[in-house]
């Protein structure tokens, strides 16, 4: 098998802001279909592009990659055919429909930077977008629209053009939203948005943490720093990274596989049977009655 090379794609996932797992075979013990440095990317709806092994493998890798991509933590996935003892530093998992191997397999999680928006052209926001990159925020200017993924807006154009940006990112449902201003101006200008008043409460004026900030850098430094305080370490509600990360039980195996993506299943009157590849999907539609509610 003519191995894959996944650099470029996973590149260009990085450039378009696509979330995704990298897994890499790091050991196998034979027979295992699967060689070390055998490489596939997981995206968030559960599909697979490259190759570490067999379908029941496939079935594993996807299912925690999902949860990696939930946690945004790196995983060695040890996967067996024979139950094993935990191991320290491993997510040991018992699969029983692999031929005899064991494949260890390291599961890293790309999660674009979270984004922020400056409306302005004025010191605050030259100061923002110079701070913000190497503190590792993705930093980009107001264009007239908000990126549905963007971590919050902030604006920084003192006075000019301040109702769009504010209404848009209210709108989106943005988890910062900030302008920088005194607190009597500030006040005024958020009073005066068209929304409702749950939408104008949470708009943050004076923007950044009061750390006494005099210099336009000091008050981007205490805009950042109260975006770290509040931002979510897991995908937030309504912007999920992962489209699903459901389970369910292979009845013929009793293996725990992802439910969605690409994983087969059976739809059986109001029961849906998730199956970890076609040899157990084969043996239930045989004899379904055999597996009236699971293993």
């Amino acid at each position: 098998m003519i191995r894959q090379d996944l650099s470029e794609r996973a590149a260009a996932l990085r450039g378009s802001r696509v979330p995704f797992v990298h897994a890499r075979v790091v050991w196998a013990a034979r027979p295992t279909s699967a060689k070390p440095g055998d490489e596939a990317i997981v995206l968030a709806d559960g599909t697979m592009e490259g190759f570490v092994g067999g379908e029941c493998t496939e079935t594993t890798v996807r299912q925690h990659s999902l949860e990696a991509l939930f946690s945004g933590e790196s995983v060695l996935l040890r996967i067996t055919p024979t139950p094993e003892p935990g191991q320290e530093g491993k997510r040991v998992v018992h699969n029983p429909c692999l031929s005899g191997g064991t494949v260890e397999i390291f599961l890293e999680p790309s999660l674009p930077p979270p984004l922020v928006q400056v409306a302005g052209d004025s010191p605050t926001a030259a100061a923002l977008m110079a701070l913000g990159r190497p503190l590792g925020f993705a930093m980009e200017p107001w264009q007239g629209e908000v990126r549905p993924d963007a971590a919050g807006m902030v604006v920084a154009s003192h006075g000019k053009d301040e109702r769009a940006p504010l209404v848009a990112a209210l709108e989106a449902g943005l988890p910062y939203v900030a302008l920088v201003a005194s607190r009597k101006r500030g006040g005024a200008v958020v009073s005066a948005l068209p929304v409702d008043e749950e939408h104008r409460a949470r708009v943050r004026s004076p923007a950044g943490l009061d750390i006494g900030a005099g210099t336009a850098e000091e008050v981007a430094l205490s805009i950042l720093a109260e975006i770290v305080a509040g931002r979510p370490r897991q995908a937030r509600a309504g912007h999920p990274l992962v489209v699903d990360l459901c389970t369910g039980t292979d009845p013929v195996c009793g293996m725990t596989v992802a439910a969605g993506g690409e994983t087969l299943y059976t739809e059986l009157g109001d029961r849906t049977v998730w199956f970890c590849g076609p040899g157990c999907q084969k043996a239930f539609l045989a004899d379904p009655g055999a597996y009236p509610s699971g293993p």
